[in-house]
């Protein structure tokens, strides 16, 4: 057999490093869809597009169904479209309630898969660290104006310190705060209604079959975020408050005295009345490492200003805090005193939160 002969087609010259022009400017994107992200799993994004959804500055007036016809074409109109992150994006999060920019295939059809490109700023995000010792921020939803803390009043017991992280995570969100509290049937919400009546706190009541109107009205044409332990009732209040959704229920542990988990991942649904609720999973802890005690001192203007007396660095738990002096010269109520300290104390954690 003969011998083949080489020569240089023969070879194959890798191209260099610097042979491939690079450039730093992205596309514009100005063909984007606009989208509302209603769910995330796994790295997919479930985004809803179309008229109908919450615009910029957290308008959740916009999201309100129109009448009739007009409201029955909207949401014909309404796509649900499944949607991954560009790489462009780098390590920026996305989160249920976040407003984004989608490019690609937004028919909404089986096996297609969307992109998107840019998450619209931002109006609130409510987070929290995994506890008193992490002070990286974990993002829970984006863009909610209310956070409704859901808690019983027996079965499971209430948890006074969970219900102050909370507060303290709605203070530093800029997100107005509500208390929900269920199972009335079994026990008076008296008690736990006194403790933050000094916050001024709004709170509703309810119980077991009752109807819902009072918290239907506080949720309607707003984007509501509802928080709580496991085993407080916040899938059966999104069950009644939408019946459609189908959230997965059940009981608490008569041995633990502890909820499981029946709400694996945070989804946005949409109110037939208008506006939003974000139903979450059941949390066992609230770490606030990222709020400062300066964040949660803000959340009270009538002490706010005594705290410039305070000597450099205090606590205001201790001895030596102005806000003592300024108390009992009458300036102030003491039970407003008495519930920032309980908020700041808060933030060190305890067994029973």
């Amino acid at each position: 057999m003969r011998k083949r002969q080489y020569d240089e087609d023969d070879v194959r010259v890798r191209p260099g490093k610097g042979s491939r022009p690079r450039t730093r400017v992205r596309p514009a994107h100005d063909a984007a869809v606009e989208g509302f992200v209603v769910a995330v799993d796994r790295g997919r994004y479930t985004c809803l597009v179309g008229p109908g959804i919450p615009r910029i500055n957290g308008d959740a007036r916009a999201a309100r169904p129109a009448k009739g016809a007009a409201r029955r074409a909207g949401k014909a109109e309404r796509t649900l479209v499944v949607a991954m992150k560009a790489r462009e994006l780098g390590r920026k999060g996305i989160v249920v309630g976040d407003r984004v920019a989608i490019v690609g295939d937004v028919t909404g059809q089986p096996d297609t898969l969307a992109r998107i490109v840019r998450v619209e700023e931002r109006d609130s995000m409510l987070r929290r660290s995994a506890d008193d010792t992490d002070d990286i921020e974990r993002p829970i939803v984006a863009n909610a104006d209310q956070l409704v803390i859901v808690t019983a009043l027996a079965d499971p017991p209430p948890r006074p310190r969970m219900i102050d992280r909370m507060l303290v995570a709605a203070f530093d969100a800029d997100i107005d705060p509500l208390l929900c509290l269920t199972k009335s049937d079994l026990a008076p919400p008296d008690q736990l209604v006194s403790q933050y009546e000094p916050l001024g706190v709004p709170y509703v009541v309810v119980e077991k079959g009752s109807p819902l109107g009072e918290l239907r009205e506080r949720v309607t044409d707003r984007i509501s975020v509802l928080v709580g332990h496991s085993g407080v009732g916040k899938s059966t209040l999104v069950n009644a408050l939408v019946p459609q959704a189908r959230r997965a229920v059940s009981h608490v542990n008569a041995v633990t005295g502890r909820g499981r988990h029946t709400s694996t991942s945070a989804v946005a649904l949409e109110l037939p009345e208008g506006g939003w609720i974000i139903d979450t999973p059941g949390v066992r802890s609230f770490g606030l490492a990222h709020v400062s005690v300066e964040t949660v001192l803000a959340a009270f203007p009538d002490l706010n200003e005594a705290a410039v007396d305070c000597p450099k660095g205090c606590t205001h738990l201790g001895d030596d805090c102005a806000l003592d002096r300024f108390v009992a010269d009458g300036h102030c109520d003491p039970a407003r005193l008495e519930s920032l300290r309980r908020l700041l104390a808060s933030r060190e954690g305890s067994d029973d939160d």
